[in-house]
């Protein structure tokens, strides 16, 4: 059991792993129909809180005497509009006389048909059939300054003129009214003009002698006296006027009279058609006409269908003697729906919810009006949220499967990746620690590098075991490696060793220090002192030891600038002896590398300038030269260590060494060296501290 249990406890990772993706797929699904559930809880709870407001928007629609006219004329729309059918409105008569009691009257109930250029028309009867069989007419037209016509001119088309013609099936009623101003004198300035349309029988020719007026038609306009175009010349500008007629027919005035009792409205003024025109002077085209295209008819009953869903139905019923009878069904319109998942739509349809979900709600409610009462009946189907969440979440299931599909891209990643790459090491770290048993001394620096207490039974803990057997292996590594360098240490003494020998041998021979051989024979043996004894040129250097002693900066500057082998090197400031403090070997190694850099970068037949300063306690030289500059960047950087410009520097035998070792001479004789930029080349700065006078 505790093998099994050993064996088992090393499956751990991929166990925990597999089951976490597993688990977060299971989420995922448990958390989308979650909020399934909460949305379709919350969407039946808006669809009855949105059907109430929608039959209160119907109520207080029908309330108003828009929507009063609506009901008394169920069947009206545009096409009734169009053809000139006359309403039936929610008053007993207009008072056609009063400019502001017949613009509210129309207004308020809504019955004026809209037409292009500022022209508009109400056709319509009153509500109470002892207030005159009459149909008014009233609304505007955009014109110029109305031409009246002069009394007693038989010829009417000289003026401005209104025609109507009614018909009903084989009967028609043809009237011309031109436009007569007040009697009472010219209007106030701005008040605009007023007038009447006085009306006669239509006759065939323009000849109107002994015509006589109609008394039972009445007509009046008001112009306004505003300019439609705000930058016309008032006199002559168009403007809107407003006309108010009562058109005498016979045919309603005959229906009243023969009964006591009238139908009203008559039962076929459906049949009904008026048509209104406003002539101008003479033989042009109307100014105004009823039939002309692009009329836009007020609020119908019709219009109740836009506030209505899909699968929502609204029936008005009127109240009569007892009775009820339609009047209108108008049902939400079917738009085309995007299409939805099945499986979704029966998931949502099975999602129990808190609240009741009714098949079918109704909701009552009553109009009443002067001509009856009307009953409401606003039938839905809460069912149809399931339709609609059914519709988005098909939209979105794309989202789920996405993050699904990317939770098992996620699985297949780390089980291709990273499982079975573990599960390889696992086996073979095991392999590897039944082979390691020997213990070994651990070099030094390398003990505070220990896995033990990671050692497991798991994936992780056997992957430790095996590399902490691992780094007992690099330990003995890094002591055979201690061991080798510490060998080729002591080559490189003997190597100097026997250099040296040869080279003290020359220098007995060339013992004057006078002679320039002498000088660059201790040259030589100073470098090899400095290398022989270390692993790398660069601990070399860092740990080379110089003699510093007061040196005449002056005199060695000249000596330089004379011997250094380099055309055109010029000395400026060496008059005076300015003793600083340095190693002459290290030194003369300094300025080596600097002139033979600037050897190098320097355009041919240009000089050298080597240039003095003193300063409190220091004393500096500036080697400068013509050529290009150093990119901002480097500085600094380029007295590191096997820092070159030059391609294969290493092969040329340029190891980038020369500026590291004049940087670490000039630190250990306590100066320092900078470069700079300047305006037309490169300045090296050397700054060493003055010696004392003797």
């Amino acid at each position: 059991m505790t093998r099994f249990l050993a064996w088992l406890a090393s499956f751990r990772l991929r166990i925990l792993l597999r089951t976490s993706f597993l688990l977060l797929a299971l989420v995922v699904l448990v958390m989308t129909v979650t909020v399934l559930q909460e949305e379709k809880q919350r969407s039946v709870d808006n669809y009855q809180a949105s059907l109430n407001k929608t039959k209160a928007q119907i109520v207080a629609r029908l309330h108003h005497p828009a929507g009063q006219l609506a009901l008394t004329n169920p069947r009206w729309d545009a096409a009734s509009a169009a053809a000139g059918r006359p309403l039936v409105l929610p008053f007993s008569a207009i008072d056609f006389d009063d400019q502001n009691k017949v613009r509210n009257a129309i207004e308020m109930a809504g019955c004026l048909v809209q037409y292009p250029d500022h022209g508009s028309l109400c056709v319509a009867v009153g509500n109470n059939p002892w207030a005159g069989g009459f149909i008014y007419a009233a609304g505007t037209f955009a014109s110029g300054p109305l031409a009246a016509h002069r009394i007693g001119d038989e010829f009417l088309d000289g003026a401005h003129r209104l025609r109507v013609t009614v018909r009903l099936r084989d009967q028609s009623w043809h009237w011309i009214a031109p436009f007569e101003p007040l009697a009472n004198g010219a209007p106030t300035p701005g008040e605009g003009v007023r007038g009447r349309f006085t009306g006669y029988v239509e006759l065939p020719g323009r000849d109107y002698t002994g015509a006589r007026t109609i008394r039972e038609f009445r007509g009046w306009v008001w112009q306004s006296g505003r300019c439609l175009d705000k930058a016309d010349d008032v006199e002559t500008c168009r403007k809107q006027s407003f006309f108010s007629l009562r058109l005498p027919v016979d045919s309603l005035r005959r229906g009243i009279l023969r009964s006591a009792r009238p139908v009203w409205p008559p039962a076929d003024l459906d049949e009904y058609k008026v048509q209104v025109e406003i002539l101008p002077p003479g033989e042009g085209a109307p100014l105004f006409a009823s039939d002309r295209a692009g009329a836009v008819p007020p609020f119908a009953l019709d219009a109740l269908s836009t506030l209505l869903l899909p699968g929502e139905s609204l029936s008005i019923r009127r109240l009569k003697g007892g009775k009820e009878y339609d009047v209108a069904q108008l049902a939400g319109r079917d738009e085309a729906q995007e299409l939805s998942s099945p499986l979704l739509t029966r998931l949502i349809g099975r999602l129990p919810v808190g609240s009741l979900e009714a098949a079918e709600v109704e909701l009552h409610d009553e109009i009443s009006t002067p001509l009856g009462d009307y009953r409401l009946v606003l039938k839905g189907d809460a069912r149809s949220v399931n339709k609609t969440l059914s519709i988005i979440a098909t939209r979105l299931s794309w989202f789920i499967g996405a993050m699904l599909g990317a939770i098992a891209i996620a699985w297949l990643v780390i089980e291709i990746g990273l499982i079975r790459p573990i599960a390889r090491l696992t086996r073979r770290t095991r392999g590897l620690s039944r082979s390691v048993h020997a213990e070994h001394k651990s070099p030094r620096g390398l003990e505070r590098y220990d896995l033990a207490d990671l050692r497991g039974s798991d994936e992780l803990g056997l992957l430790a075991g095996g590399l902490d057997e691992l780094l007992q292996r690099v330990r003995e590594d890094a002591e055979r490696e201690r061991i080798r360098s510490a060998q080729e240490k002591d080559m490189w003494h003997a190597v100097g060793h026997e250099i040296m020998s040869p080279l003290q041998s020359l220098l007995a021979l060339h013992g004057n220090e006078a002679d320039p051989s002498h000088r660059y024979i201790s040259r030589m043996q100073q470098a090899v002192r400095v290398l022989y004894g270390n692993a790398s040129p660069s601990e070399a250097f860092a740990s080379s030891q110089l003699e510093i002693a007061a040196v005449d900066l002056a005199a060695f500057t000249n000596n330089i600038a004379e011997n250094a082998g380099i055309a055109d090197v010029v000395c400026h400031g060496t008059a005076t002896p300015i003793p600083v403090r340095a190693d002459e070997f290290a030194l003369e190694d300094v300025f080596a590398h600097l002139l033979r850099n600037a050897e190098r970068y320097r355009p041919p037949g240009t000089p050298i300038d080597l240039s003095l300063a003193i300063d409190d306690g220091t004393a500096s030289v500036t080697v400068a030269n013509h050529g290009p500059a150093i990119a901002d960047d480097m500085l600094e950087r380029i007295f590191e260590y096997g820092v070159s410009d030059q391609a294969e520097s290493a092969a040329a035998g340029n190891r980038g060494q020369g500026l590291f070792v004049a940087r670490t001479y000039m630190a250990k004789m306590g100066g320092t060296i900078v470069a700079r930029n300047t305006a037309d080349g490169v300045a090296f700065i050397l700054t060493l501290p003055r010696a004392r006078p003797a």
